[in-house]
């Protein structure tokens, strides 16, 4: 039982607390989260940095009627918690629970769903401007972290937004931290020179010697500050703001609520673009996350006494074997380098960057960039392998057309994450990449069946002088055997796994396991079904998917990808294209809509692409096809038996039986 946390239930309750009651909510809330994500995982070190800044932005702002817009969606846990959620809070990113993110579905107080970088601003905006419309005084307040400056969509927001003057504030949460060590000229800016540790440390030095001043140290101190607020275009990034139209404020003490509560009812009353730079601490109150903040990133549930979590699996996972395996290839060839959009550890690209720190690139949060980057690269005779999250890529989709494909540019576009991701939901499922990259001229895309053929597609990629997307599920592989030598596939060519006569299971990637344990299932109850790991969604193993097709007359894909434009319509186009439309086609993959979160496992189930799924939907198919089958053979039947004088008659019962 918490003395004020298991009173608020809303903003409303919290306005009732005293300035000086504040403190101590913001300790009650930093302990329920940490046994709270200790327990089920989640965003740890970015939500124990914002703990004092979101409880000063709902003590002095009016949710929902102003809109507070969260960057990312990785620091809102302190938001979800005093907007009404505490009860349910245990449920973060579990199965039918609550999202992990802000999500306009669950609360009224989400003003904009999220899950990628850069957006909030861009969002703020839009309702600054629609509050205009109305003729309202409603705030609209984006938080951003200074990580996700690094993405060129929040300059562009910055820069209309200074044009428009509308009533826009943004909150720059700078803890010198977004996922990995920020990079780029503007971080350095920031977190490094004007606001780095030798400012902020001479800064308290300076201020502890006033205070030691009898008498009339206080008020020279207050006289300094007044000085520093005058002099900040000078001594703070204000400057660079300020260009851009908006008024600056700060650095401010995050961590100090007093100094939020007044500078945040003060900025209540003003008008036009505002940013408030405020500095936090990532991890603050927890030292292991302190210390070593990106590995409190995201968590899985850990020993808070210890900070450890569960044992690693013995088993490695595709994004290890894939970081292994790039500086195999690195070391036989000086032009392979290795590219990343702000995710070195999450894309084991951490391990290159060690090995060859000179061939390593971290762009930021800038998948756009990374892209591009990549093709001019590759357009100097390098070997760019670009490793980002599936759902990321599709923020660089027109790069990758113009700059990458269209000019044939050997960039190996290594996509992790890719099918469903689990607890981190639709925004972070990398379900769609098979859609939206398989209809551009010139790439190839291909999926390994384990972590050994994974290997061999890399090596493959980066030797191919073409573009080519490698794509490859979050999580642990399956223990197999890894061949001592790296191999060159053919492109387009599949494997044929088990034969069948009743039916083939043509699967690609993550399903070629489940397909054939789905095909041991059916062996038990009689179905003879053969299995296909196609290896390539584009260019398809022509040959060998027609001669599966012509001999069972029967094929069930199954992929881990949006069956709009994935895999299984592929197969069916190239069915089509050879004149085989009487063969009987079931896709098995991601339907129109949006998976929500919960374990890799369960959404599978859920979906129909775990091995009892795909051998429930090859029984329904087979019985189908078997009950086809045997009302043909009764009307063939019924015509053999039926008088020519009869004929009239006859035609017209089959008219009444729905056959032609």
């Amino acid at each position: 039982m918490y003395t004020y946390l298991s009173h608020i239930d809303s903003p409303a309750d919290l306005k009732k607390l005293k300035p000086e009651q504040l403190p101590a909510l913001a300790e009650e809330i930093r302990h329920f989260l940490l046994q709270t994500v200790s327990e089920t995982g989640g965003h740890l070190g970015s939500n124990l940095g914002t703990v004092e800044l979101s409880i000063a932005l709902h003590y002095c702002f009016d949710s929902p009627n102003d809109k507070i817009i969260w960057d990312v969606g990785h620091q809102a846990y302190t938001h979800k918690i005093l907007t009404g959620r505490r009860d349910r809070f245990n449920t973060q990113r579990q199965y039918k629970g609550l999202s992990g993110f802000p999500k306009r579905s669950e609360s009224e107080h989400d003003a904009f769903g999220v899950g990628h970088s850069s957006t909030s601003i861009s969002a703020g905006l839009g309702m600054a401007a629609a509050a205009s419309l109305a003729g309202t005084r409603n705030h609209a307040i984006a938080v951003i972290g200074d990580g996700s400056l690094t993405g060129g969509m929040a300059f562009e927001a910055l820069n209309q937004a200074g044009h428009l003057k509308k009533n826009l504030i943004v909150i720059l949460n700078d803890n010198e931290m977004s996922i990995s060590k920020n990079v780029g000229a503007f971080s350095s800016f920031i977190s490094r020179k004007l606001t780095g540790r030798y400012f902020r440390d001479l800064k308290k030095e300076m201020q502890g010697l006033l205070l030691n001043i009898p008498a009339i140290g206080t008020d020279i101190l207050h006289f300094a500050r007044r000085a520093e607020n005058s002099l900040k275009g000078f001594l703070t990034p204000g400057s660079l703001f300020e260009a851009l139209g908006f008024d600056y404020l700060g650095p401010l003490e995050g961590h100090n609520l007093e100094q939020l509560v007044e500078v945040f009812n003060n900025i209540n009353e003003l008008d036009g673009p505002l940013l408030v730079h405020v500095m936090t601490t990532k991890g603050k109150g927890y030292k292991p996350a302190e210390e070593t903040p990106h590995k409190y990133h995201g968590v899985g549930a850990f020993d808070i006494a210890t900070g450890k979590g569960a044992p690693k699996p013995a088993v490695k996972s595709y994004t290890d074997v894939f970081g292994e395996t790039i500086v195999q290839l690195a070391e036989q060839d000086p032009q392979v380098v290795g590219i990343t959009a702000a995710m070195p550890d999450g894309t084991g690209l951490n391990i290159f960057a060690e090995r060859f720190p000179d061939r390593f690139f971290d762009v930021g949060i800038a998948e756009q960039h990374a892209m591009t980057f990549a093709a001019g690269l590759a357009a100097d005779g390098f070997r760019p392998v670009t490793a980002i999250y599936s759902t990321f890529l599709q923020r660089a989709y027109d790069q990758v057309f113009h700059d990458i494909c269209l000019q044939k540019l050997p960039v190996t576009i290594a996509m992790d994450r890719a099918g469903v991701v689990g607890d981190d939901g639709p925004t972070h499922h990398g379900v769609f990449d098979y859609s939206f990259l398989r209809h551009l001229p010139g790439l190839t895309i291909m999926a390994p069946k384990d972590e050994n053929e994974l290997r061999h597609m890399l090596s493959t990629a980066v030797n191919s002088g073409a573009p080519m997307a490698l794509r490859y599920p979050r999580g642990a592989g399956y223990g197999v055997t890894m061949d001592a030598e790296l191999k060159t596939l053919e492109i387009g060519k599949g494997e044929l796994l088990l034969e069948g006569d009743d039916l083939c299971i043509v699967a690609i990637g993550s399903t070629v396991y489940p397909a054939l344990q789905a095909a041991e299932l059916l062996k038990q109850q009689g179905i003879k079904a053969g299995v296909v790991n196609a290896r390539f969604v584009k260019p398809l193993d022509t040959e060998l998917i027609l001669s599966v097709a012509r001999t069972t007359g029967c094929i069930v894909t199954v992929e881990e990808n949006a069956l709009q434009g994935g895999f299984g319509s592929a197969v069916l186009e190239l069915l089509s294209d050879n004149g085989l439309q009487d063969v009987r086609v079931k896709r098995l993959g991601i339907p129109d809509y949006y998976v929500e979160h919960g374990s890799q496992a369960q959404l599978r189930k859920d979906l129909g692409i775990d091995a009892e799924g795909i051998a429930a939907s090859v029984q329904k198919l087979v019985a189908e096809k078997t009950k086809i089958s045997l009302q043909s053979t009764t009307v063939t039947t019924s015509i053999l038996q039926t008088d020519a004088s009869d004929s009239s008659a006859f035609h017209q019962e089959m008219q009444l039986k729905g056959y032609k």
